[in-house]
């Protein structure tokens, strides 16, 4: 995280990295849904939630290695978020398994919404926190 020459503060691509995640597992999901009720292949939306996987660790270590942040708010958006998301993660793993979705496809499915659910409030925090000024910088 650097200093601009307009004093903008350079933060790292968060949002991103979010949003891509968040797009390889809606690719994934709806690849799995155009197969209903039958199982389709599980190779491509296995990799695709594989990269997606990755990219939330990554984000989740970029996150981490912030200094200079307004972690406040970020936990105080991201965590109240994270609870809506859970919510209907629940819910629709709940669907899953009054329609009998069972094995690799269940397994598969519940990784995409505990992926999305996670992707959703780190993008909502961090788009928030990182315009709130803190202790050491001015919000930009």
């Amino acid at each position: 995280m650097t200093n601009s020459l307009d004093g903008e503060r350079r933060l790292p691509r968060v949002a991103e990295l979010a949003v891509t995640s968040m797009a390889l597992v809606i690719v994934a999901g709806i690849y799995l849904a155009a197969y209903l009720p039958r199982q389709g292949p599980l190779l491509l939306p296995t990799a695709l939630v594989a990269v997606s996987a990755a990219l939330l660790l990554a984000n989740a270590f970029i996150l981490l290695r912030l200094r200079d942040f307004a972690w406040g708010r970020f936990f105080l958006v991201a965590g109240w978020a994270w609870l809506a998301y859970l919510l209907i993660a629940g819910m629709l793993e709940f669907v899953f398994l009054i329609d009998q979705t069972r094995g690799a496809l269940l397994t598969l499915m519940t990784v995409i919404l505990l992926i999305f659910s996670l992707d959703v409030p780190i993008l909502l925090g961090f788009s928030v926190a990182r315009y709130q000024g803190t202790a050491n910088s001015q919000p930009v």
